[in-house]
């Protein structure tokens, strides 16, 4: 992607709180962290942290962009605009990518840099989902708040009745030259910020911004076998795009709530399940619940406590066609009392006088 003009501005790295050695798998645990402390709907007024905080994932939490960061920040602000060492590269104003906003000419050329439409940006959402419609799967609706036009003055940032007039700054560009011989610099009207027009009587409803901060309900469908932490992009989804351009993506984190039963590992779900020691030590058959009815499970005699018991196709459904379902791992644990009554007792002394000790020969002197 092209080389942007921010990434001269901001350490990503410092955002997140991760050194620059941080792995992919740091800085998605310091994303996640820091977007649930600063969502909107959790911490009102951290919009612009948010803001901050997406805008930093987004390239070091791709491992392409984050190496393109990585080696602007290395190159400095003029990387962009040279071959490499030994090719004969030149120098050219379209390879500054969005740093053509700032020189605006080069060598005596006046040349600005006319920047198309924007594709809108990516919106980040949480879901908090029960542990059985994770495993099953579920289409659901979330809740999105973002900028979206203004429905009181339709985006002109005018009250209704009123009308804007172009900047005389600016003359409706938007920006300013700056001719310095060498080099043409181009910043944003500051009588505008950049708009063209200005406002006479603004909008009441949103001040003047032509933008208003609502929610939106997005229709999501997770897939089965989610998991916690897991984010789900859906395309398009996002803010919208500036005039004709394409509106981002929303990217949902899920949050996955334990089962009162079950634990989870990968596909595979596990259960502890107790028996007796004449159990474990004669065999029994057991009554093991799983996501659905339950199933008879068969202890061998002689079960070791701590033994895993494999019940197929029994764990995570599967999310894909063609794909196998995990498993139902039963941990075996066997029972030792701690009270006997004199029945009990006589029992386990009867036991204990035709059973040959343990070996103990080869314990070591704690």
């Amino acid at each position: 992607m092209p080389v942007q003009r921010e990434w001269f501005e901001k350490d990503y790295y410092q955002v997140l709180g991760v050194p620059s050695t941080a792995t992919d798998k740091d800085i998605a645990r310091a994303y996640r962290k820091l977007a649930k402390q600063y969502h909107p709907d959790a911490n009102p007024g951290s919009e612009d942290r948010f803001k901050e905080i997406s805008a930093a994932n987004a390239v070091l939490g791709d491992p392409a962009t984050r190496k393109e960061y990585d080696e602007a920040r290395r190159l400095g602000p003029m990387a962009g605009g040279f071959g490499t060492p030994g090719s004969g590269g030149t120098f050219r104003m379209e390879d500054l990518g969005d740093l053509g906003d700032l020189f605006g000419g080069l060598f005596g050329r006046n040349r600005r840099r006319t920047q198309g439409p924007q594709r809108g940006v990516d919106v980040e959402a949480e879901l908090h989902l029960s542990f059985e419609d994770a495993v099953r799967g579920v289409t659901t609706s979330v809740n999105v708040p973002q900028d979206s036009r203004c429905r009181t003055c339709n985006g002109t940032g005018a009250a209704p009745g009123t009308a804007t007039h172009v900047c005389d700054r600016c003359n409706g560009r938007g920006t300013l030259d700056d001719n310095q011989g060498l080099f043409s610099l181009s910043t944003v009207c500051p009588k505008c910020n950049g708009r063209g027009s200005l406002v006479d009587t603004p909008c009441p409803t949103c001040q003047g911004t032509g933008t208003e901060r609502r929610n939106r309900q997005v229709k999501v469908r997770i897939p089965p076998g989610v998991e916690g932490g897991q984010r789900i992009r859906v395309k398009g989804r996002g803010a919208p795009g500036q005039g004709m351009a394409p509106p981002g993506d929303l990217y949902v984190t899920v949050h996955v709530a334990a089962h009162p039963k079950f634990g989870r590992r990968g596909s595979n779900l596990t259960f502890h399940v107790p028996i007796t020691f004449p159990e474990a030590v004669l065999g029994t058959v057991i009554s093991v619940p799983t996501l659905d009815d339950p199933v008879k499970v068969k202890v061998a005699p002689g079960t070791a406590p701590g033994t895993v018991l494999r019940v197929k196709g029994r764990g995570i459904p599967a999310s894909k066609n063609g794909a196998k379902p995990g498993d139902l791992l039963v941990r075996v644990d066997v029972m030792v009392p701690t009270s006997l009554n004199d029945e009990q007792r006589a029992a386990v002394e009867s036991l204990a006088k035709v059973t040959d000790p343990a070996p103990r020969e080869h314990l070591e002197e704690v």
